[in-house]
């Protein structure tokens, strides 16, 4: 199986490096989880980490708390287009703890449809974005798109949101493919020079960096690649829509009940605590 040359791919945004930092110490904030300390068997880096290295380790996730976002769209769009897009997004709020809700206001996740492609901030990444810009970018999106596209597209971009990274740069996957093929593939395809290549495919995540289960070339969240482009001559399949592997992933990140911890709970029912999950 081999991908359509036409099929248009997302980027991951990335903050200015000069608000890298700051994004680090905002996704800690959010939920401590995302700090770099998760090296095998659960301990802590070794040395001294300065701040560039915290930002470069940090994941992007809200946490376990239950949570709504509020979504606005940057350009005058139809009820029925904002819907559609919505109910998409709100796919992943079926398995998990975090859904979706319009807003009149600059929500949290701001979408604009205009030319630029598919791509997305990561994450807590958005709460540093201005809220005059867009979080999310779904270049041309309409109510003519066919229905495939909003499972491919809007779903994989929500990922995003929800902090998953791509998951063609786990290292095993991108061990398979060839450089100098992926170049030349994706400067025909996507008009991406060799820095975005690099930045976009060939750049394996940090192993310490991932809350995750194993590689799955079938996730919403991987790229369909061809084999033309890989080393064994096999195509990275893609995901094509949210798969239960998926589903169980954001499930266990965000679960859509916590239970707070057993003195909490008892000191509630004694009227003596508010709990907080």
């Amino acid at each position: 199986m081999e991908t359509r040359d036409n099929e248009a791919g997302c980027s991951i945004r990335a903050l200015p490096d000069h608000l890298l930092v700051a994004a680090a110490a905002t996704a800690i904030e959010v939920n401590p989880v995302n700090a770099p300390m998760r090296a095998p068997g659960g301990g802590v880096p070794s040395g001294v980490l300065e701040p560039e290295h915290i930002a470069l380790l940090t994941s992007k996730y809200w946490g376990p708390q239950p949570r709504q976002l509020s979504v606005s769209f940057l350009e005058p769009t139809g009820p029925d287009l904002r819907a559609r897009i919505l109910s998409h997004m709100n796919v992943w709020s079926n398995s998990c703890g975090v859904s979706f809700a319009e807003t009149d206001e600059a929500g949290d996740v701001r979408v604009s449809l205009q030319p630029g492609g598919y791509w997305s901030y990561l994450g807590t990444d958005i709460r540093l974005v201005p809220p005059d810009q867009q979080t999310m970018n779904l270049e041309g999106f309409s109510m003519q798109t066919p229905e495939s596209e909003y499972h491919r597209v809007v779903r994989h971009e929500t990922g995003h949101t929800l902090g998953f990274p791509h998951e063609h740069m786990r290292r095993e996957l991108v061990a398979r493919i060839d450089p100098a093929k992926a170049y030349a593939y994706f400067l025909a395809t996507q008009g991406w020079d060799r820095q975005e290549v690099d930045q976009q495919v060939l750049t394996p995540l940090d192993d310490a960096s991932i809350l995750g289960t194993p590689p799955d070339q079938d996730s919403i969240m991987c790229y369909q690649l061809p084999g033309s482009i890989t080393v064994d001559g096999l195509p990275i399949r893609g995901g094509t829509d949210v798969n239960a592997t998926d589903a169980a992933f954001a499930a266990s990140v965000y679960p859509k009940a916590v239970s707070a911890p057993p003195s909490q709970r008892t000191a509630a029912a004694a009227g003596d605590a508010k709990v907080t999950a």
